[in-house]
């Protein structure tokens, strides 16, 4: 796979120092989700977030009670009726978080609260976690999961930090694991300073820098409070989203789908949490499996090597950006959740995500306890339009081309992507060849050049979106061309075909808008997904259906999904009937 490079085509210095106009309203492509909680729980800050560029908000499951985030809902339809503003709705679930058992109290506003509890750390102390059921002091630690002790070995490393930890907090602890004790006690030594406080999650840092040694957690993928709180909330607001905590392989978004499938949220869309090195082996199933990925920067640099988070996040959006699946990253501006301001190193790192091809950005701590959610919120959106105005859009375009091209010329004639690939779609870590000390089909080794394997499903997604991922197209006619190869340029379908041709025609006329008729939304991602200059104004035309006893509008979920693909501007138009119904 090519890398993908950014050239400035204005080097002068002069006029990119003119400061912003204060006065621009122009629309900005790229995506902010803001997470809900104590700093903007109130309507008034959704109404602020909202109008400066908040297009999705989430609701976190790992903390807080059911009622709370129904509260927290019910503020949110009302900011976005004041605002006349869409806004998608995304439940992150618990998953298979470790956490630090410790007492909290309610608040009177509904949010359990620590606050008063810290755990003063000194470097080279020792602790202890264990999976005894006693209280928590300042050198014992209880954790919620009772095979703990059996997953550790000495000279592991464990992370101790607050839940949604900025880099303005001293939560966060280093431990290397000394011994484990009678099967239940892991003693460690503090490798730094800390004072914890809040709600105290545990990361098991992988112990093998190129492979993966550590065993892992069985926790379930949905906890049970997951599921009764998706239950619950989707039975009174339409749920867009599900972030799927702790994603591991494409088994996890299969799991999901089938629950959310047998609850009845089959139009709700899954993006998957990458939080493990497990995650990324696994990557290409779950790219092809999911609605969308989330890079969850936090744990995930936990897990890999420092100097090779650039390079991981950066494949991992290119790659989303080749099959045009929305793609959000998370802990960019973590010092505005007690600073106006982000440090340049926060600035630079939001601007480059924006030219790497990012959809989205996904704000944790800053907006759901900060002192700044609403600056925050317009920062990003600062940042990221300054960052579009520079962005090569006819470089993307024709790599986006050129990269199916290429791909096209090295498959023999007549062969399919999947029958090509050295890697099969799942990807699964059994595939790992014997050099590694696993088991199971090695891997058939191929000249670089020639090596297209990590475009498998690129191409696969070009000719058609995976089967659960857009479930509701499956009852289109059995002749749909975007259901397979076609001779002439067989690794694009007509509908992407003509997707692309409109984002080059609008480019020739310099036109300023480009509408999209969408029903479903597919249309919309795919001329997204060339990333044209101009904005993309996605019609979504919402269906009248009846049940010959009541009728029921169909279809505004697919406008509010729309609005975490970068350049699009979903606009709900007049419902109208469907013909069956009418009939």
């Amino acid at each position: 796979m090519k890398s993908k490079t950014h050239f400035l085509q204005d080097l002068n210095l002069n006029s990119i120092l003119e400061p912003a106009d204060p006065t621009d309203k122009n629309y900005c492509a790229t995506k902010i989700v803001g997470t809900i909680g104590p700093a903007c729980q109130a309507v008034d800050k959704q109404v602020a977030m909202l109008e400066a560029g908040m297009s999705a908000a989430r609701f976190d499951l790992t903390w807080g009670p059911i009622e709370y985030h129904r509260r927290s809902l019910d503020n949110l339809q009302t900011a976005m009726k004041q605002t006349r503003r869409l806004c998608a709705i995304m439940l992150d679930t618990l998953g298979r978080e470790v956490m630090i058992r410790r007492p909290f109290r309610i608040e009177a506003d509904g949010w359990p609260n620590q606050a008063g509890q810290e755990i003063n750390v000194k470097m080279g102390q020792t602790l202890t976690l264990t999976t005894r059921d006693i209280e928590c002091t300042d050198t014992l630690l209880p954790v919620t999961y009772p095979k703990f002790a059996g997953m550790m070995e000495a000279g592991d490393t464990l992370y101790v930090g607050r839940y949604l930890v900025s880099g303005a907090d001293s939560a966060s602890l280093y431990l290397e694991v000394i011994e484990v004790l009678d099967g239940c006690d892991v003693v460690c030594i503090a490798k730094n300073e800390a004072v914890l406080d809040g709600l105290l999650t545990v990361f098991h840092v992988e112990r093998s820098s190129d492979e993966l040694l550590n065993l892992q957690n069985d926790l379930p993928l949905l906890s049970d409070y997951d599921k009764e709180c998706i239950i619950s909330l989707a039975a009174d607001y339409e749920i867009d989203f599900i972030s799927l905590s702790y994603t591991r392989s494409i088994d996890d978004i299969l799991e999901a789908r089938t629950f959310l499938d047998a609850v009845g949220l089959t139009n709700t869309k899954i993006f998957a949490k990458l939080e493990s090195r497990q995650s990324l082996l696994n990557f290409k199933g779950i790219l092809n499996e999911a609605d969308g990925i989330i890079i969850s920067r936090g744990n995930l640099g936990l897990d890999c090597l420092p100097e090779k988070m650039a390079l991981i996040q950066k494949t991992l959006i290119q790659s989303c950006n080749l099959v045009g699946k929305p793609v959000l990253i998370t802990r960019v501006v973590d010092t505005m959740a007690v600073s106006p301001r982000p440090t340049r190193a926060e600035a630079t790192d939001v601007a480059n995500a924006v030219l790497d091809g990012v959809d989205g950005i996904l704000l944790g701590q800053e907006t759901l306890r900060g002192s700044f959610p609403i600056e925050s919120v317009q920062m990003l959106v600062s940042i990221a339009r300054q960052a579009e105005k520079v962005f090569d859009h006819h470089y993307h375009f024709d790599h986006l081309l050129d990269t199916a091209h290429e791909v096209e010329e090295g498959y023999p004639s007549g062969a399919t992507p999947e029958a090509a690939s050295p890697i099969s779609s799942q990807g699964d870590l059994a595939e790992l060849d014997h050099e590694n000390g696993r088991t199971g089909r090695a891997l058939r080794r191929i000249p670089s050049n020639e090596s297209y394997s990590s475009l498998t499903l690129a191409i696969k997604a070009m000719t058609r979106f995976g089967p659960s991922s857009y479930g509701n197209l499956q009852t289109m006619g059995k002749s749909d061309s975007s259901s397979r190869l076609y001779h002439g340029s067989p690794y694009l379908s007509k509908l992407e075909s003509i997707s692309s041709s409109a984002v080059r025609a609008a480019d020739k006329v310099g036109a300023s808008l480009i509408v999209v008729y969408t029903h479903t939304g597919r249309t919309a991602q795919l001329v997204a997904k060339y990333r044209p200059p101009m904005p993309i104004l996605t019609l979504v035309v919402p269906r009248l259906v009846s049940d010959s006893l009541r009728w029921k509008l169909e279809g505004r979920h697919n406008a509010r999904q729309c609005l975490l693909t970068r350049g699009l501007l979903p606009m709900l138009a007049t419902p109208q009937p469907h013909g069956d119904a009418v009939l």
